[in-house]
């Protein structure tokens, strides 16, 4: 087992490692995964060391949680530290031929509706429970309330004034009785994280998509509105959801959709100034996001045991100065971005 280094998350005084998991894959997310697949793939990121873990019911809609849950029941509970999300409530499909699978290969028969009241956020945080058949979890986030799913400002700001009005009080007592030990918002676009701020009291945050090699934008806004309020961040897509990991390959996926020439382009840049480093492109890439201050933990997914192998050697692989420098010389990182 090897010793990955632990910071203090936000205002929820637990200690995380510096490398997680994610567990959207687990949910079948860009392909299937069979169930022995899965738990093998656990059994590999627990015997590397990995002790912080992340899902969501939305997931492969409660697959994700399942197989997480079937993993972590016979761990001690004491050992890891376990987040999920709230803002969904699922019920069993009606009709199996008719029934959306949305955007998961595979997953579980299940739909959804978004709800971020006070009923709807126990009810969620009641069937992750089950779900996962543990007595508790420590961390819960107030999932997708940002551009990516609500795209109208109407949408947005309605399901906003349910989780002030209604839901944010479910979330206050789950804390104020200890039955979580924080919450956070998970999120994929910038623009929400503000608005969340100034309304409820976030201990943390999960960013998706807007901190990584390709991207710093948040470092105008959002980040130094974290900064003044305490509130850390978890990075949830290292890897840009695909490109960063695959290189500019023909089908790269940035953002999860297919990328842009432009994002190819600027890909190619990088692993060029990684290569003469002799630096992987997904090392730096996993190693970038952790010179912020704020920056607690990468949660990168895996969906078979060998994935956690080559996370954990690029994780450990060393980076020297000079890489990072030259990135910011050619313009390819931002100046002000803190590195390794």
């Amino acid at each position: 087992m090897s010793t990955i280094p632990k910071r203090t998350l936000g205002h929820t005084g637990l200690e995380v490692g510096t490398l997680g998991f994610g567990g959207a894959p687990l949910g079948d997310l860009f392909e299937e995964v069979s169930n022995e697949c899965a738990q093998s793939t656990l059994q590999a990121a627990w015997d590397a060391g990995i002790r912080y873990y992340d899902t969501s019911p939305f997931y492969g809609y409660g697959k994700s949680e399942h197989r997480l849950g079937y993993f972590l029941r016979d761990q001690q509970r004491d050992d890891f530290v376990l987040s999920t999300k709230v803002g969904r409530v699922f019920k069993a499909a009606r009709d199996l031929k008719t029934f959306d699978k949305g955007g998961w290969i595979g997953g579980l028969p299940f739909t959804f509706h978004f709800d971020y009241s006070y009923d709807g956020i126990m009810r969620s945080w009641e069937d992750s429970l089950q779900r996962t058949g543990l007595n508790a979890v420590d961390l819960l986030l107030i999932h997708d309330l940002d551009s990516f799913f609500h795209d109208s400002e109407q949408r947005f700001s309605a399901y906003l004034n349910q989780l002030i009005t209604s839901g944010w009080r479910a979330l206050e007592e789950l804390r104020s009785q200890g039955l979580i030990k924080g919450v956070g918002a998970g999120l994929n676009r910038m623009g929400a994280l503000p608005r969340l701020l100034d309304a409820v009291d976030l201990d943390f945050c999960i960013i998706a998509m807007p901190y990584t090699l390709l991207d710093q934008e948040v470092l105008d806004e959002e980040f130094p509105l974290c900064q003044e309020r305490g509130v850390h961040v978890v990075i949830g897509a290292v890897f840009a959801s695909g490109i960063l990991v695959n290189g500019p390959v023909e089908g790269a996926r940035y953002a999860y959709e297919p990328a842009s020439e432009e994002i190819l382009e600027k890909t190619r840049r990088i692993e060029a100034v990684c290569q003469r480093h002799d630096v992987p492109l997904p090392a730096a890439a996993m190693q970038f996001p952790l010179g912020h201050p704020l920056v607690t933990s990468i949660i990168p997914g895996a969906m078979a045991p060998e994935h956690i192998a080559t996370n954990a050697g690029w994780f450990q692989h060393s980076i020297p100065t000079a890489l990072w420098e030259e990135l910011k010389q050619e313009g390819l990182l931002r100046p002000d971005a803190p590195t390794p």
